[in-house]
């Protein structure tokens, strides 16, 4: 099972910051932040002080975050320890470190929706208790006075968007739990993705006929997020039962420890590698990838070493470990493992590129296998 010391995750491409929750590193999206400031801009003015919009859009933000680390703090129960919660903005992403059973994923999924749940029902409580409950038809004007049955009904709101059969949307997750107690997989993952894209299809068209962006902005997002899930299921599917061993490049080129970047760089154009470990002797001391190449080579210039330019604390894989458990470390483009030993020595590389090519073949295996007549 991939940890620490085997290697580290590749985040999220553009998002940034860290703080840790629970343990679980939080990062937010560029364009996040770039809402965040839209929002705040926007929403200043009318009858609405300036600090009770800013307040009104930090607690949304802190509510849906919240439903983020209830999908985690459920994950960890099982023993699934979350990579990353990336807050996108439509939503947050959290990333499991393996995929869930299908009893597991009902109760993970289950957990986010919950947690706005209850934050709308104690709101609405309090409210209740202090006030008394308001017209529906006064919150539509925002107000200091009606900021707390504001945010009530955005994690209402919240609650109910998610548990649409909308894969990857939390609905869409318990939809194929449940399939894929009777089902394959693959057939419940078909299953939801194909619901969601549905869905994701009607939104848009809705968007469309009621001039409204945001909605298809928002069906924009379903449907691409089903069409990923599924890609992503299809990769753990045809993985499955395999070690990295069995799909690691054993044929490839390293540099030494003394070598220049100019020497890097006439050895990316000489192969077909993007990433090429970089030895001291018989000893792996770094991994130098295509982009650390060029930033070097612009800031640097060619006679530096690729000592300075390399990556020491590389991501590193067992030769026995699964390629389902390897998957989350490889899938971002261009990412790359070695793969070494218990005595750290070089066998092979793991590529995103070379990963692919292995779920390509694997699935025209099965394919030219299903077509044989029996």
């Amino acid at each position: 099972m991939p940890n620490e010391e085997q290697g580290r995750p590749h985040y999220i491409a553009g998002s940034v910051g860290t703080v840790r929750l629970f343990g679980v590193p939080v990062r937010l999206h560029f364009t996040f932040i770039l809402l965040l400031v839209f929002l705040l801009f926007v929403g200043i003015g009318g009858r609405q002080s300036g600090a009770m919009t800013a307040l009104y859009i930090l607690a949304l933000f802190a509510s849906v975050l919240a439903h983020e680390v209830g999908h985690a703090l459920v994950a960890r129960r099982y023993g699934i320890r979350t990579i990353e919660i990336v807050m996108f903005p439509i939503g947050g992403v959290s990333r499991p470190e393996r995929q869930p059973k299908a009893r597991e994923e009902l109760w993970i999924a289950l957990a986010g929706p919950m947690v706005n749940l209850v934050i709308a029902a104690a709101l609405i409580g309090w409210v209740a208790m202090r006030q008394g409950f308001v017209a529906v038809e006064q919150l539509r004007q925002p107000t200091d006075a009606n900021l707390a049955e504001r945010i009530a009904f955005g994690n209402l709101a919240l609650c109910l968007f998610n548990l649409l059969p909308a894969y990857p949307m939390d609905g869409g997750r318990i939809l194929r739990s449940f399939l894929a107690l009777r089902r394959p997989e693959e057939e419940a993952t078909r299953i939801a993705s194909g619901a969601g894209q549905a869905l994701a299809i009607l939104m848009g068209l809705a968007g469309l006929l009621w001039g409204n962006p945001m909605l298809i902005f928002i069906a924009l997002f379903v449907y691409l997020g089903a069409f990923q899930e599924a890609a992503a299921a299809r990769g753990r599917i045809f993985t499955a039962g395999f070690p990295v061993r069995a799909a690691m490049i054993t044929d490839f080129r390293t540099l030494s420890h003394g070598d220049t970047i100019r020497d890097a760089g006439n050895l990316l154009l000489a192969t077909s590698q993007h990433d090429f470990p970089v030895m001291t002797g018989n000893t792996v001391a770094g991994l130098l990838s295509r982009a650390a190449l060029v930033r070097a080579m612009l800031s640097e210039g060619p006679e530096a070493y690729v000592a300075g330019a390399m990556d020491r604390n590389f991501t590193r894989l067992a030769p026995d470990v699964p390629l389902t458990e390897a998957l989350p470390l490889v899938t971002g483009a261009g990412s790359c493992a070695l793969v070494m030993d218990q005595e750290d020595r070089l066998l092979g590389m793991l590529t995103s590129e070379n990963l692919s090519e292995f779920i390509l073949l694997r699935q025209a295996s099965e394919a030219q296998h299903k077509g044989r007549p029996q």
